[in-house]
C-alpha cells in the first residue's frame, strides 16, 4: 500500500485541479427508439417522418412476441433514435457501441452512413463523431437478417430472428482513450503462493497533436482495495495507437478463482495526457489456471476438476433473443443452483452479460463461434445450407467472416476468468463432402489464430465426432454418440452434448443419459447435457423442448434430479390434481433497477386450492398491469392458456417483466372462477410514469409466423452422420459407418448373437417416408424396421421375413402418417457363425411441424 500511495497523490491533484467529472461517458441507449417491419428507402434522414412508427426500446426482436415458432419474419427492420449531443462532448470522441445485432447493420447518423456490421452475435463499435453536431442528432440502423452464403453462420438449428437484440450505448471519451476492449489481462506468473498480472493495454491518439500518456494500472481486490500497480510512459502520435505492455509486482496470496469460490479482483486502467487523467476503464480478473490433458482430464488450480455442464442457448418465452443482462444472470443461477458448473455457449458468441454471471456465480465457460452445420444439407439459400459454402465464389469472404467473429469474441471475452477454452466451430462435418477438405484447412488455420489471440487458453473442435476433426485442435469435444465412439481418444475431450431427449415440463424425474457412460473415465474431462433451456428452433417444437428447464424458465422435473444428484437437495412434492380455489403471484425480484431493460423481473404464477397447496390444474390465466409502468412481450397484458403456445402446464406459468419508465407497478392475475392475485414491483431511476400523460404501451397480441413462401418440404436423405447405437459393433466397423456417406465402409456386429440391430437418431420427430438399405453385397438377411418418437415404444414400418432377389439395395416405403425420430433395423435371419454388416442407411423424410 505504501507504493500506492504516492502515485494515488499524483491522480488525484490533477483531479481536483481538473474537476471530477467522468473521464469517460457509458450512456445506456436502450430507451426511445422507433421501429418498423421493412424497409424504408430515405429512412435514415433526420427529416424522415417516423410518426407511425412503433416505440420500442432495447434489447428488441424482430419476432417479439415469440413461442418457439420454427418459422419467423427474414427481411429487412428501421431502427431511429434521437439524441442531444451535449456542449461539453465538444473535442471529445464519440463511439456508438452495439453488444450485438443480427445480422447485417448499416449505421446512420444524421443522414450520413458511418458504416456497415456484418455478423449477427458479436458487438461492434463505430466512430460518429464526425457526424454528430451539437444538439439535436438523429441515429437510424438499417437492419437485415437475410440469409447471406458468406457469411458464418450458414446453418444452425435455433431461429435467426434480426433486431438489435442486446444493449446499445453511446461512449464519450478523450481523444487520447483506450480502445474497444482493449486491455489484455493475464497472469503470466501464477500459483497459492503469489501471482503477477499482465496488461497490454491499446491506447489511441485521435488527437492533433502528440501526447505523453502515462497509464497506470490498479489491481482491486474483491472488497474494493487496491493490492498493487504498475505505471509507464509512453509519447503516442496523433492518429496512432501504442500497446502498453506492464506487469505488476508479485501479489502475495491471491485468492483463487474456482467455483466454490469465485473471488473476483478487477483491473483499474487509467490514462494520463501529462499529469492530466482523461480516460478510465475497469476490467475483470480472476486468480486461476487451468490444464486440459488427454490422459487424466481437466485441471483446475492444480486440482483434477470433472466438470458437470450444460449447453445454452440465448433466447427467452415472449422476448425471443432480445432478454436482459438480469435474465441472463438467473440463466446462470439456475444451473448453478442445480449443481451445474459449466456452460458451453452453444453455438455462437454469447452476451458479454453471460460472462459477467458466470465470473460472478463461478461457472466455467466454454465459449463458440458460430461455424455451425447442422443435419439434412439443403441447397443455397436457407440456415439447414452445406457449413461450408461448395460455391467458390463464397469461399473467401465466408472464411474472413468466420475469423473476424473469432477475433471479435476473443477480444470481448478475453479477460473473464469463467472463460475456460474458445470453440472453433459446431458439428461443421455437416458440410458438403466435396468441401471437407476445406473445412479442414479453415478449422486449422483458425486453430492457429486462437493461439495467437490468446496464448493462455487451448483452442477446441466442437461436435467433432464426424469427419476426422477431432484432432485439428487442442481439445475434442464430442457429441451424441461420439461419447460411446470416441473412448480414450489420445487428445484433452469433453462429451459436448448428451442426451437430448424431448421432454415438456414437467417431464419424468430423471435423467436424459443418451449416450454418455455413468462412469467417470480419467481421460474425460466433464459432460456437457443437451440442453440446459427449451429454445425456439427452425426444427420446430419436437426440436426446442429438450431442456431441464422449459422456455419460461420454469423447472422440468429433471431440473431437480440433477440437483439432488449434484447438490444433495431433496425434490419437492409435486402439485396433484385438486380443486382450484385461487393464484398465487411472485416475483424473482420486487424492484427493477433502471429503466434501460438491463434489468427485469420474472413473474410466476400458481394455481393453489383452498388451503394455498399447490396443484397442478392448468386453467387460462391472465397477468395485466393494472396500474403504472411496465410491459410483458405481448404489451400491457399475457394470457396463458394449457395447449397453447403461451402455456400454462402442471399448474403453473411464468413471464419475464421489464420498464421503460420508473415508478410502481400493480399487476393483477385473474382466471374465471378463482380469486385474483396482485403484485406490486417497484421501479427505479428515470423518467418517471405519470398516468395520462406517459404514453401508453402498444398491444402486441401473439400470432405464430408463418413463412408462407415456403413450399411444402420434399423428403430427402436424413440419416448422414446422424448419431447412432447398435448392439455390438466390431473394430474398425462401427455404428456410424453404417450412415457415413461411404459406401465402402461398413457396420458390423462384434458377435454373432441373434438378432442384431443397428439404431439411428435423427435428433427430431421428423415425417418418414421411405429407407433404403445397402447390404454392401448380394448377401443380404432378413430384417424388420421399427420407428420411434421416444426411443421406448416402438412401431413396426417394414417386416421382410424372406427377402427375395439379389439386389444389394433394398428399398422399404413406410406406412402413410409414419413419423419418429428413433429408426432400428433387426436382422432377423442370419445364419450362424456369418458376418452380418450394412454397408449404408438412407431414411427419408421432413421434419414434422405440430
Amino acid at each position: 500500500m505504501k507504493k500506492i500511495l504516492p502515485f494515488l497523490i499524483f491522480l488525484v491533484l490533477p483531479m481536483l485541479l481538473f474537476g471530477s467529472e467522468p473521464l469517460r461517458e457509458t450512456i445506456n441507449f436502450n430507451r426511445d427508439w422507433k421501429f418498423k417491419l421493412g424497409d424504408y428507402p430515405g429512412a435514415e434522414a433526420p427529416t424522415y417522418k417516423d410518426s407511425d412508427w412503433f416505440a420500442i426500446g432495447l434489447p428488441h426482436s424482430f419476432s417479439i412476441p415469440y413461442f418457439l415458432s420454427k418459422d419467423f419474419y427474414i427481411g429487412y427492420g428501421w431502427y431511429r433514435k434521437s439524441f442531444d449531443c451535449k456542449p461539453e462532448w465538444a473535442n471529445k470522441r464519440i463511439f456508438l457501441q452495439f453488444e450485438a445485432a443480427f445480422q447485417d447493420a448499416e449505421v446512420y447518423v444524421n443522414g450520413s452512413r458511418i458504416g456497415e456490421h456484418k455478423g449477427g452475435y458479436t458487438g461492434f463499435s463505430m466512430d460518429i463523431t464526425a457526424a454528430v453536431k451539437p444538439g439535436a442528432n438523429v441515429i437510424a440502423v438499417r437492419l437485415n437478417n437475410k440469409w447471406d452464403p458468406r457469411l458464418a453462420p450458414r446453418a444452425g438449428e435455433h431461429t435467426f430472428s434480426g433486431g438489435i437484440y442486446r444493449d446499445v450505448s453511446l461512449v464519450v471519451t478523450d481523444p487520447l482513450h483506450v480502445t474497444w476492449y482493449g486491455t489484455f489481462v493475464t497472469t503470466p506468473e501464477i500459483s497459492a503462493d503469489s501471482a503477477r498480472v499482465n496488461i497490454k493495454t491499446e491506447v489511441r491518439n485521435d488527437g492533433s497533436s502528440s501526447a505523453v500518456c502515462t497509464v497506470h494500472q490498479q489491481i482491486i481486490d474483491p472488497e474494493g482495495n487496491p493490492v498493487t500497480e504498475a505505471t509507464s510512459t509512453q509519447t503516442v502520435a496523433p492518429g496512432a495507437f501504442l500497446v502498453f505492455d506492464q506487469t505488476t509486482d508479485r501479489i502475495p496470496h491471491p485468492r483463487l478463482w474456482h467455483p466454490d469460490h469465485p473471488f473476483l479482483y478487477s483491473v483499474r486502467t487509467t490514462v494520463l495526457n501529462g499529469n492530466k487523467p482523461v480516460d478510465e476503464v475497469v476490467s475483470p480478473l480472476g486468480f486461476r489456471w487451468m490444464k486440459w490433458t488427454a490422459d487424466q482430464g481437466f485441471f483446475l488450480n492444480g486440482e483434477h476438476f470433472y466438470f458437470h455442464g450444460a449447453n445454452v442457448h440465448q433466447d427467452h418465452a415472449g422476448w425471443g433473443d432480445a432478454v436482459t443482462d438480469a435474465a441472463i444472470y438467473r440463466d446462470v443461477k439456475m444451473l448453478k443452483e442445480a449443481g451445474f458448473d459449466f456452460i458451453r455457449g452453444s453455438h455462437y458468441p454469447h452476451s458479454p452479460a453471460l460472462s459477467d454471471a458466470c465470473d460472478k456465480l463461478g461457472v466455467l465457460l466454454w465459449s463458440e463461434n458460430c461455424f455451425w452445420g447442422t443435419g439434412g444439407i439443403a441447397q443455397k439459400g436457407n440456415w439447414n445450407s452445406s457449413a461450408y459454402p461448395t460455391d467458390p465464389q463464397d469461399q473467401s469472404e465466408f472464411e474472413q467472416s468466420v475469423k473476424d467473429t473469432l477475433r471479435d469474441e476473443i477480444r470481448i471475452h478475453r479477460n473473464h476468468p469463467s472463460v475456460a477454452i474458445w470453440s472453433m466451430c459446431n458439428e461443421v462435418f455437416f458440410s458438403d463432402k466435396t468441401v471437407m477438405g476445406k473445412v479442414k484447412n479453415l478449422l486449422s488455420s483458425v486453430v492457429q489464430e486462437t493461439h495467437e489471440l490468446d496464448p493462455t487458453r487451448p483452442a477446441a473442435i466442437g461436435g467433432s465426432q464426424r469427419g476426422d476433426l477431432d484432432k485439428l485442435g487442442d481439445v475434442a469435444g464430442y457429441n451424441g454418440d461420439g461419447a460411446r465412439l470416441f473412448k480414450n481418444p489420445g487428445i484433452a475431450n469433453v462429451v459436448s452434448e448428451y442426451g437430448a431427449i424431448l421432454k415438456p415440463r414437467p417431464g419424468n424425474y430423471d435423467p436424459y443419459w443418451g449416450d454418455l457412460q455413468k462412469e467417470a473415465f480419467p481421460w474425460r474431462s466433464g459432460q456437457i447435457i443437451w440442453c440446459g433451456f427449451d429454445h425456439g428452433s427452425i426444427g420446430g417444437f419436437y426440436r426446442g423442448q429438450k431442456g431441464v428447464i422449459d422456455y419460461f424458465r420454469l423447472p422440468k422435473r429433471s431440473w431437480y434430479w440433477y440437483r439432488n444428484e449434484y447438490k444433495k437437495i431433496p425434490p419437492p412434492e409435486w402439485p396433484q390434481p385438486g380443486i382450484a380455489a385461487k393464484l398465487q403471484l411472485t416475483a424473482s425480484n420486487a424492484t427493477i433497477s433502471g429503466t434501460d431493460a438491463t434489468d427485469d423481473c420474472q413473474l410466476v404464477v400458481s394455481v393453489l386450492d383452498a388451503q394455498g397447496k399447490p396443484i397442478s390444474n392448468s386453467p387460462p390465466v391472465t397477468l395485466s398491469v393494472e396500474q403504472g409502468p411496465g410491459e410483458f412481450p405481448t404489451g400491457r397484458s399475457i394470457t396463458f392458456n394449457p395447449g397453447s403456445d403461451i402455456s400454462i402446464r402442471d399448474g403453473m406459468a411464468a413471464i419475464e417483466f421489464r420498464s421503460y419508465f420508473a415508478g410502481t407497478s400493480t399487476i393483477r392475475a385473474t382466471s374465471p372462477g378463482l380469486q385474483d392475485a396482485t403484485l406490486t414491483i417497484t421501479i427505479t431511476g428515470a423518467p418517471v410514469f405519470v398516468p395520462g400523460q406517459t404514453p401508453p404501451v402498444a398491444d402486441r397480441p401473439y400470432h405464430a409466423f408463418r413463412n408462407m413462401t415456403t413450399s411444402a418440404m420434399a423428403d430427402g436423405n436424413l440419416a448422414t452422420d446422424r448419431p447412432t447405437q447398435v448392439s455390438s459393433e466390431a473394430p474398425d466397423h462401427s455404428g456410424r459407418m453404417a450412415n457415413d456417406g461411404n459406401a465402402a465402409t461398413y457396420w458390423s456386429p462384434a458377435d454373432k448373437r441373434p438378432n442384431p440391430w443397428w439404431q439411428l437418431d435423427l435428433e427430431q420427430i421428423t415425417a418418414l417416408s421411405k429407407s433404403k438399405i445397402n447390404f454392401g453385397s448380394k448377401s443380404f438377411w432378413p430384417y424388420k424396421i421399427e420407428i420411434s418418437d421416444d426411443g421406448s415404444l416402438w412401431t413396426l414400418v417394414a417386416d421382410q421375413p424372406s427377402p427375395t432377389g439379389n439386389e444389394q439395395i433394398r428399398t422399404d416405403s413406410f406406412p402413410a402418417g409414419s413419423h419418429g425420430r428413433y429408426v432400428r433395423i433387426t436382422l432377423t435371419g442370419v445364419p450362424a457363425e456369418t458376418p452380418a454388416r450394412i454397408s449404408e442407411v438412407e431414411v427419408y423424410g421432413h421434419v414434422l411441424t405440430p
